[in-house]
């Protein structure tokens, strides 16, 4: 038992003698080769003779026969002793394991950075326009899918065709029916509509300079905005009031909206036609429905949108995004607001610090083009969505109320209160053309008899 207890007395000392360094650092000697990466390279006879008998020979020399020197020279080009380093790494590193056979592996893609595009900071081409009203509630400009651009200049409306670069006059009102207060070309190209100073909204055919038909009865003023959806014919007045006009039939008023107290100076169909957006000049954005207007009841807005504090002329539907719909104010609000058109929410506001008058989207780039009134009258080119200006042109004296773009994409041309319509290179041109969209059918086409 003695012995026995001895023996544990003994133990604990150890014990305790070794817990007062619990975290104590191990002696070299217990791992001697412990940063030696490799020891597969390493010459350990060399090493130990040149720590035992090469230190022996240095310290006492000894006169060797010609033998011994003759072994003494092929023992040392054997174990190469005539470096002068004794640790060495000689190995390469392996080579890293695939993780797939060579045969499956696919070869690395380079991705080719894009290329900036240039801008010119100059119009390309420069015509005058007499007689251009400058009237922020107007609309006076649009270019149709054949590559005509109308313009409404006083009485008289224009067409200048982009293919030829020539001009032609369509029409010049009485002085009873003018000024032209708006214009839009129909989605075949062809056919124009032109509201007018008196109400009325006359319809033509471009091909054969005629008039098809006027359009009454639903407006008590001016008609200074109009959009297409199809066959429907979407007009807003300056008696707050928006009409659609069914243009194949003879009682052509199909559906109407009310919501806007003064007057209608900008609309827009969304590229599905599924829904309408209205400015007006009560600051007022408005959203509509189309599946539910209604020709006997006054139809309401889906969303009523009041964030700007100054007339909406400027509205742009997003080619990308069906839902987002991009809107500027006046001289008041100076700013471009972007909405969700599902549930109403304002996305983004950027002030830009003048009146906007008009908008473009790029319809190949993330991009949106605005254009300005005072007071550096420009146009500005940003990016989106972060909205960082790429450009601004300038070349016009005054406020840019009207904008326009060709049917490519590529051109934008502008015209402004100086009386001068210029065409921009802003979009430049599309990396790769896409395949042209069906034409959409002519809303006149087999339904001229029944036009009276």
């Amino acid at each position: 038992m003695d012995a026995g207890g001895g023996s544990l007395s003994s133990s604990s000392s150890t014990l305790k003698t070794r817990s007062r360094f619990p975290l104590h650092r191990k002696s070299s000697r217990e791992n001697l080769d412990r940063f030696i990466p490799n020891r597969s390279a390493m010459d350990f006879n060399y090493a130990h003779y040149m720590l035992t008998e090469g230190r022996k020979c240095k310290e006492s020399p000894i006169s060797l026969s010609p033998a011994r020197e003759a072994y003494k020279k092929l023992l040392a080009e054997t174990f190469n002793m005539n470096r002068g380093r004794i640790l060495a790494f000689k190995n390469k590193p392996p080579a890293p394991v695939e993780k797939f056979p060579c045969e499956f592996a696919s070869a690395p893609v380079e991705r080719a950075e894009k290329p900036k595009r240039h801008i010119p900071q100059s119009s390309e081409r420069t015509l005058d326009a007499p007689e251009l009203v400058d009237n922020f509630y107007l609309n006076l400009l649009d270019w149709g899918c054949s590559n005509v651009l109308a313009i409404a200049l006083g009485n008289t409306v224009f067409l200048w065709d982009a293919t030829e670069g020539s001009t032609s006059e369509l029409v010049t009102m009485d002085e009873e029916s003018g000024p032209v207060t708006s214009v839009s070309w129909a989605p075949d190209g062809r056919h124009i509509a032109i509201g007018l100073n008196n109400s009325e909204v006359q319809l033509w055919d471009s091909a054969s300079n005629k008039q098809l038909r006027t359009l009454k009865g639903g407006h008590r003023a001016l008609v200074g905005s109009l959009a297409w959806n199809n066959h429907i014919l979407t007009t807003g007045g300056m008696d707050g009031r928006i009409i659609n006009n069914d243009v194949r039939i003879r009682s052509h008023i199909v559906g109407t909206y009310k919501g806007h107290e003064q007057e209608v100076c900008g609309l827009k169909w969304s590229g599905s036609g599924q829904q309408l957006a209205s400015g007006g000049n009560d600051n007022l954005v408005h959203i509509w429905d189309s599946s539910t207007a209604s020709t006997n009841s006054i139809t309401r807005w889906l969303h009523r949108l009041s964030n700007h504090t100054s007339a909406v002329k400027a509205l742009a539907w997003c080619p990308f995004q069906s839902n987002l719909l991009a809107t500027g104010g006046g001289g008041s609000d100076r700013t471009i607001k972007f909405w969700n058109t599902h549930n109403g929410a304002c996305l983004n506001t950027i002030d830009t610090g003048s009146q906007v008058c008009a908008l473009l989207w790029n319809k190949n780039e993330r991009e949106l083009l605005s254009s300005h009134g005072f007071t550096q009258n420009q146009l500005t080119l940003w990016k989106y969505p972060s909205m960082v200006k790429m450009a601004e042109l300038t070349g016009h004296t005054s406020r840019v109320l009207y904008m326009a773009q060709s049917p490519d994409g590529c051109t934008v041309a502008s015209a402004a209160g100086d009386e001068t319509l210029r065409f921009w290179n802003v979009f430049g041109v599309p990396e790769a053309a896409k395949p042209a969209a069906k034409a959409n059918p002519e809303p006149f086409s087999g339904h001229l008899t029944h036009i009276r």
